[in-house]
């Protein structure tokens, strides 16, 4: 994997390919031993197809991060209820713990409407990967939560918490 340090964007139509397999190459490995593998593949077959990308990404909500014309990361917002919520973030792991992960995040909060007034968060129990989340001062909001974007999958979907959209990053 690259040592260039990654470059944060909004996601272009042309993305939605790399998108979709940076989804297939690393989505699945990480939620299998928290979900099971069939949970783990219905997750990618449902969300990081072409017509869900290619509708987040033509709707503006999807952040990418590039090193050298790789797909590293990817965040992606959307909606829950009248709240925004980050639904998808994600790095590859060569590039764990060099703070991708933050700076995803405060691309897609930088991204919000300034009317936006909190942000939820989505990820299963036992994403062991979330203090990214707490990192960035997350609070912990709805517990337990079934969702439009959820999954019955053993481990439970959704542990929610909100982060003001414009909490200063650090």
């Amino acid at each position: 994997m690259s040592n260039a340090e990654p470059v944060l964007r909004t996601a272009v139509s042309e993305d939605v390919a790399a998108i979709r397999r940076f989804g297939e190459a690393h989505v699945r490995r990480h939620y299998a031993p928290l979900i099971g593998v069939e949970a783990a593949d219905e997750q990618v077959r449902r969300w990081w197809n072409d017509e869900q990308v290619g509708a987040a990404v033509a709707g503006g909500l999807v952040v990418v991060a590039e090193a050298e014309g790789v797909v590293v990361g990817v965040g992606q917002r959307g909606r829950r209820g009248e709240d925004h919520a980050v639904y998808e973030l994600y790095v590859h792991p060569g590039h764990r713990g060099r703070g991708l992960g933050p700076r995803l995040l405060d691309a897609l909060r930088s991204r919000l409407p300034a009317d936006a007034d909190r942000l939820h968060i989505e990820h299963f129990a036992g994403n062991a990967r979330r203090g990214v989340l707490r990192a960035r001062g997350l609070r912990r909001g709805v517990g337990r939560a079934e969702s439009d974007r959820g999954s019955r999958a053993r481990g439970g979907l959704a542990v929610g918490g909100r982060l003001s959209p414009r909490q200063a990053a650090g």
